[in-house]
């Protein structure tokens, strides 16, 4: 009976580790190396709730999917079509930038790695076509296979990373003094940093999707219980990766006296450049390839997702472009990639402001779609054996409340502060 058990938990699990490989890219590489870099450990209580507040959010995204059989656009639609059409419009605007930001930034590691004559524009080219591909021939279950050995090797290097780090310790020159944490520019920064810790809360849509492919891949529905484990396996994964990174920073980087570039491709080099130093050319055999596959894994994840959740969008407003013999995956991929390699060949010099905007717009829509997630799960309608625990619903008002709070200091600090 155990051994049934045990295979049937295994077919649930997948989208969690997918859900994990979205999240490891530009939130914890850069954002929270950064943060780590910038601002040692100060920062590393404002990861950790990020991540618990956050966590009610994705995790009825699992629940919703699980309760109905649906995924959680139709649960928007049955509060308004304005619900779904938000998150639409949100999703056309972030799914643009991040598909050129990450694949400019993964080129640029490439770039870094291979020290090829090919510009940095090539190689994001290539791995967007790359990533087509993948999608396109080998479509959920090629997705799927590819996520979960690229989170368990990126896993590996990481901690192996962190423990170097660890051992080496902080080493922070005399005299120095890190930035002011409550200036507006670090106030700024910390926007940027939750908005996508461990990702934007509209990722969790994307699991339900991811949800639903597994089902169908495995031919399995699996229960309440065994869609949690495998999303706490992937969440609490990205809190501990989270942390991990910020440690990176903060022995690495923090009161060095040099200066970071907010460019996340080179910041990524100089963390590069910074282990080689220290410990030696061996050392880039295992941090390049962690900050490598830390990206590409939210690259190809991203690919996925918004498209994925277009398609949904049209197909629960019931657009007239939903053509039945028409695959709309395919057409939303390709328009991607293409609208994102305009992007990074005329746009390029501002994708670091690019990638701040996309990140403050998905914080400041984070209240809407935390509440939209949570009424969902507690109408009256949905079933009383899905519905969240008490402990649960309590952390959701934290939850909505940290997130709201937030999003006034920031507006606050650009309308007045700024000024």
């Amino acid at each position: 009976m155990k051994n049934q058990n045990y295979k049937q938990l295994l077919k649930a699990i997948g989208p969690g580790i997918i859900f994990a490989g979205a999240a490891i890219g530009g939130s914890h590489l850069i954002q929270s190396t950064r943060a780590g870099a910038d601002f040692g450990f100060k920062l590393l209580i404002i990861v950790i709730l990020a991540n618990l507040f956050k966590y009610p959010f994705f995790e009825y995204g699992i629940r919703y999917t699980s309760a109905t059989g649906k995924h959680l656009l139709e649960g928007y639609r049955s509060l308004g079509k304005w619900a779904v059409w938000t998150f639409f419009i949100l999703s056309i605007i972030t799914g643009i930038v991040n598909a050129a930001a990450l694949s400019v930034v993964c080129a640029g590691l490439l770039s870094y790695i291979f020290g090829t004559g090919l510009t940095t524009v090539a190689y994001s080219i290539i791995l967007l076509i790359i990533c087509l591909l993948i999608l396109v021939i080998g479509k959920y279950p090629l997705l799927d296979s590819v996520m979960k050995t690229m989170v368990i090797v990126l896993t590996i290097t990481t901690v192996i990373a962190f423990f170097l780090a660890f051992n080496k310790g902080m080493d922070v020159i005399p005299g120095f003094v890190g930035p002011d944490i409550i200036s507006t520019s670090s106030i700024f920064f910390l926007i940027a940093l939750m908005g996508w810790m461990p990702a934007p809360i509209e990722v969790s849509v994307w699991t339900s999707l991811w949800a639903l492919g597994r089902s169908e891949q495995v031919s399995y529905k699996p229960t309440l219980r065994e869609s949690l484990i495998d999303f706490h396996i992937g969440y609490i994964g990205t809190a501990i990766l989270a942390v991990l990174f910020l440690s990176l920073g903060a022995f690495i980087m923090y009161g060095s006296g040099l200066p970071f570039s907010p460019n996340g491709t080179k910041f990524s080099t100089q963390l590069i450049h910074l282990y080689t130093t220290l410990f030696g050319q061996w050392s880039a055999y295992v941090i390049a390839p962690a900050a490598f596959l830390t990206i590409f894994s939210s690259l190809l994840s991203v690919m996925d997702g918004y498209p994925r959740t277009y398609d949904a969008s049209i197909q629960t407003l019931k657009l007239s472009i939903a053509k039945p013999k028409l695959n709309m995956f395919f057409v939303f991929i390709v328009a991607l990639v293409i609208t994102a390699i305009i992007i990074i060949i005329f746009f390029t010099k501002s994708m670091t402001m690019m990638i701040d905007m996309a990140t403050i717009i998905s914080f400041l829509a984070a209240p809407i779609f935390a509440f939209l997630n949570f009424k969902i799960v507690t109408q009256k309608d949905f079933p009383d054996g899905f519905k969240p625990p008490q402990w649960l619903r309590v952390l959701s008002y934290f939850g909505i409340i940290f997130l709201s709070v937030f999003s006034l200091i920031y507006l606050f600090t650009l309308f007045f502060v700024s000024l």
